[in-house]
């Protein structure tokens, strides 16, 4: 769509034909009304915030996240509950943190659980809003452009028996334009920042869904190994899900990795009298 728009602005002898602000303000004002009339105000300001993500490289740190994981778990394992409420302060993330301090607190894990499980589709729940109002500016835009072209193709009958002809190609200019406007502004502006807002959801549910994995491995004293080789492999699959890099892991990457979770199982599953009696 930007290179169709390039063109047009090349092939024309004037780039200033494609430009009709009457034409342009019939698609954006009823646009914007028709979004107005469907969506509260303030959804629609929360929608604009968020788009304003959807232009800068927005960081999910999944990568900190696994590591500070790694590190709860180790001083839970050793039994330091004050190092590990000190370690609480630091953590960025505030899903995570909400986690570990529930563990902290003796909840089980059911109800850490079921908290969230709640946060993850409350959020689940708002960015998809935010992303459905963009969907529907994607399809609001063309009909009114639709609409001017009527109102542009009346004018111009009605110029017709005037015999005004620089009217009636005025008339025919707003015509086109409107609907080249709605067109425009649903495919290249409207419906990209919805994608990408989905996909940022997608993305975040994702980390969420690592970790609460990581507290309920937290939550049952799981061997610190057990938790990297878990984590890591979630964090391996999961970025190649995401991005789709292209990227995948070699026949003796897979069989380390698995080795490497199996034998962590293995001593996580053994009687706490044995790992202390082998330490």
């Amino acid at each position: 769509m930007t290179s169709v728009t390039v063109a047009l602005f090349f092939a024309s002898a004037d780039a200033s034909h494609l430009v009709n602000l009457p034409g342009l303000a019939i698609v954006l004002t009823g646009t914007a009304a028709a979004a107005f009339i469907a969506y509260p105000l303030r959804e629609i300001g929360q929608a604009m915030l968020a788009a304003g993500k959807v232009f800068r490289n927005e960081r999910m740190h999944l990568e900190d996240d696994v590591e500070e994981i790694i590190r709860v778990s180790r001083l839970w394992y050793k039994g330091e509950l004050q190092d590990t409420g000190k370690k609480l302060v630091h953590i960025r993330n505030p899903f995570l943190r909400t986690g570990v301090q529930l563990v902290l607190d003796g909840e089980g894990f059911e109800n850490i659980l079921e908290l969230l499980t709640w946060r993850l589709n409350r959020l689940k729940a708002r960015e998809r809003n935010e992303a459905g109002v963009f969907r529907d500016l994607a399809g609001f835009a063309p009909a009114f452009g639709m609409v001017g072209t009527v109102i542009g193709l009346i004018t111009m009958l009605v110029q017709l028996g005037n015999q005004d002809f620089t009217q009636m190609a005025m008339a025919m200019a707003v015509a086109l334009l409107t609907t080249l406007y709605g067109m425009l502004l649903a495919h290249l502006v409207f419906k990209p920042i919805a994608i990408k807002l989905e996909r940022r959801t997608e993305a975040r549910i994702v980390m969420m869904g690592m970790i609460i994995e990581g507290v309920r491995l937290i939550s049952e004293r799981r061997q610190p190994s057990l938790v990297k080789a878990t984590l890591y492999s979630f964090l391996v699959q999961h970025q190649d899900e995401l991005h789709d890099t292209g990227s995948k892991l070699t026949d003796d990457e897979i069989y380390a990795q698995q080795a490497h979770l199996n034998t962590a199982k293995s001593h996580s599953d053994l009687p706490k009298e044995s790992v202390r009696d082998n330490r």
